[in-house]
């Protein structure tokens, strides 16, 4: 089983079909988690978004979609604030900017259009969407007024025990599910602590979706400027990230996917199943890291068996109870997951600047990264007239964008850019 050329039966195939769902699982519902989306739809989103991205990029890339992160602020603002119906239109609206990107890749070239998105402004825009979600991970975890509640903290504890003594085991397998793994053992505390209730469970059908999940299919989207404004734009700084990940997905692989199929093709895939996820429900789809490292670690990058895995994602989104199950999770199970990945979301930022060797003493980067922190973590949203208002990492992330353009590079910074 050492490359993909190899044959592999049908039973292997379906083995690490099923791999592939543990490494994408954990992430792919906690966004619905986070955020008031249902997960079972997330799930059935996830899944028919890489069988599209697969029909979109010719079957040649073995890549999954997930549910993004860095929709997470904007997703929960948006559904508390407006509804189901206006995160549809948002969610289809982001998709409709990955195709625009797709569109303007194909015409001007990608190394253009990065020209737009330096690690100076992607850095601190990761960063920021991290940081302002942390007060909601600590509230989960039981956090208000300055205490904590004691049985929330102890089960948020065992979460963010067992996640960082998983996550510094050597050559196991259980690195590459740990969210999955501290989830259950926070709900089994949770359990016998009084904090889960099995009633909705025993009521939920075997097959089919919850009410609630019914009710998001069938709501209509709803294209609120303000929605819109708030959720699309966050679909320009994934874009340096789907950059990244294709990258990464080829260099493991050992194909140059720029050219063949294209990122232009790659970006339409995104593009297409976001929009398919917003018609369904469910959060912005994104390439996944998880399954990349899941190539790396078995050598098999036959994209047949990311599909599979796609059809078990919408299987398992179809079962009612397991969909409803994974509803009971107590607030403070997740609140555990979130302060690690939260923290981590703002740590790659951080990694981002520092990968590109960003001096801090030139006054430039320093004005660019400084207006981003403060408009992307101060400002929740700017009315901009009547109903509609601009969220504060929308904000942060066109003003960076303009800076990046509009500030001059210092004379010793552009000469050794030309060096290079």
């Amino acid at each position: 089983m050492g490359n993909s050329m190899e044959k592999i039966g049908s039973k292997t195939k379906l083995l690490l079909g099923a791999q592939h769902v543990l490494a994408m699982f954990g992430a792919t519902v906690l966004v619905p988690f986070l955020t008031g989306l249902n997960p079972s739809i997330a799930l059935i989103a996830a899944g028919a978004g890489t069988l599209i991205f697969h029909f979109c990029t010719k079957r040649i890339v073995p890549v999954f979609l997930g549910s993004s992160f860095a929709f997470i602020g904007a997703l929960s603002l948006v559904l508390k604030d407006e509804g189901i119906g206006a995160v549809k239109g948002g969610v289809i609206a982001a998709g409709f900017i990955y195709l625009l990107m797709a569109y303007l890749v194909k015409v001007f070239g990608v190394e253009k259009i990065k020209s737009f998105f330096p690690p100076v402004v992607t850095g601190p825009i990761i960063m920021v969407i991290g940081l302002r979600m942390s007060p909601v991970a600590l509230s989960m975890a039981g956090y208000a007024n300055g205490k904590f509640d004691p049985k929330s903290l102890i089960i948020a504890l065992v979460v963010i025990i067992s996640m960082i003594s998983i996550t510094i085991m050597k050559k196991s397998f259980f690195r590459l599910v740990p969210i999955l793994i501290s989830v259950t053992l926070g709900y089994v505390v949770a359990m016998f602590m009084g904090l889960v209730s099995f009633e909705p469970i025993a009521k939920a059908n075997w097959i089919g979706l919850s009410a609630e999940a019914a009710n998001d299919l069938f709501t209509l989207p709803h294209f609120s400027v303000s929605a819109v404004l708030a959720i699309a734009p966050i679909a320009l700084v994934v874009f340096i990230e789907h950059i990244g990940d294709i990258t990464t997905n080829g260099a493991v692989v050992g194909k140059d996917f720029f050219k063949n199929p294209g990122i232009h093709r790659t970006l339409m895939g995104d593009g297409v199943a976001t929009i398919v996820a917003g018609l369904l429900g469910g959060p912005a789809n994104t390439t996944y890291g998880e399954n990349t490292g899941v190539l790396a670690v078995t050598k098999v990058y036959d994209p047949s068996i990311l599909r599979i895995a796609a059809c078990y994602a919408i299987v398992l989104g179809l079962l009612g109870k397991f969909g409803v199950i994974l509803q009971t999770i107590p607030a403070p199970v997740m609140g555990g997951v979130s302060i690690i990945l939260f923290g981590m979301i703002s740590s790659v930022g951080a990694r981002t600047l520092v990968d590109a060797g960003l001096d801090f003493s030139n006054s430039r980067n320093l004005i660019i990264a400084s207006l981003i922190f403060v408009f992307g973590i101060a400002v929740d949203n700017i009315v901009i007239w009547k109903t509609v208002s601009l969220s504060g990492l929308a904000l942060a992330a066109l003003a960076g964008v303009v800076l990046n353009k509009v500030l001059p590079l210092d004379r010793e910074v552009a000469i050794n850019k030309k060096i290079d």
